[in-house]
């Protein structure tokens, strides 16, 4: 009966090992993924500077006032304790 309790235990084992790895790989995929959708970005912000400067100049002034406006009421921000 002990024998088969240990089979039990490595198959446990290696279902934890696979899960273990399945979340790497997550990882992985969703770095590369947000660093794709980054570099995307930023050729897309260029080629709408190099073809329209002044609506490229309207986004990033929109973008900067959203950046500031959410800076100022991000409840997760520095909080003054008392």
């Amino acid at each position: 009966m002990e024998r088969v309790l240990q089979y039990w235990d490595d198959l446990d084992d290696l279902i934890g090992a696979c899960g273990l790895l399945a979340e790497r790989l997550r990882r992985i995929a969703l770095f590369t993924l947000s660093t794709l959708l980054f570099l995307g970005f930023c050729g897309a912000t260029i080629m709408l500077a190099l073809a329209k400067p002044p609506m490229a100049l309207a986004v990033a002034t929109l973008l900067l006032v959203r950046l500031m406006y959410r800076a100022v009421t991000d409840p997760s921000g520095p909080r003054a304790t008392i």
